[in-house]
């Protein structure tokens, strides 16, 4: 079942390969055929890679602006998100939001070939919850989502799991990963 969302940020020009590899080093014990929707920053729209790994693995990118982005707080704000986009964080913001809104195009033919704008209207549920209680969940009376795995970097791509449904989180950092029971 695609159950998951992955939020990713990357340098500019990174390669299909390079963001293959963070990924799958995120999933740990997730299967890859669990992914149901990739999202990221909307100025990633045409960003050669992240496209062409999606297109590669039939997976729909969902973007968000930096404005949706900004709505959602993260524990550990990235000095390269704030100083190149002006927001704390892309990838674990953009996984959350994109957990927290659904996939509408999740299984539509080419879904994965042009992606989608997540428009104010179906982010505003997202959007307004925030700040997010914890790294690990949304606020209490909004959207479910909740991260799996945290922010990982990965040769210049950060990479962070979310999903709707109950799983075991995996609290990842550069030091080790650790487990965590999600309500």
């Amino acid at each position: 079942m695609k159950t998951l969302t992955v939020g990713i940020g990357c340098r500019s020009h990174s390669s299909a390969e390079q963001i293959e590899t963070a990924v799958r080093a995120a999933l740990g014990s997730h299967a890859f055929d669990e992914i149901r929707t990739i999202a990221s920053v909307d100025i990633k729209a045409h960003e050669t890679g992240l496209v062409e790994f999606c297109a590669r693995h039939a997976l729909p990118l969902k973007l968000f602006s930096r404005e949706q982005i900004a709505a959602i707080s993260v524990d550990n704000p990235s000095a390269a998100a704030r100083e190149h986009l002006g927001i704390d964080g892309v990838c674990e913001p953009c996984a959350l939001l994109a957990a927290a809104t659904g996939s509408d195009t999740a299984n539509a033919p080419g879904a994965a070939l042009t992606p989608t704008f997540a428009s104010a209207a179906s982010v505003a549920s997202a959007a307004s919850i925030a700040p997010i209680a914890s790294p690990a969940s949304l606020a209490p009376n909004a959207s479910n989502a909740r991260l799996l795995v945290r922010k990982t970097i990965h040769n210049g791509v950060t990479v962070a799991i979310a999903s709707t449904t109950a799983h075991s989180a995996r609290e990842q950092t550069n030091n080790g990963t650790q487990e965590q029971d999600l309500p």
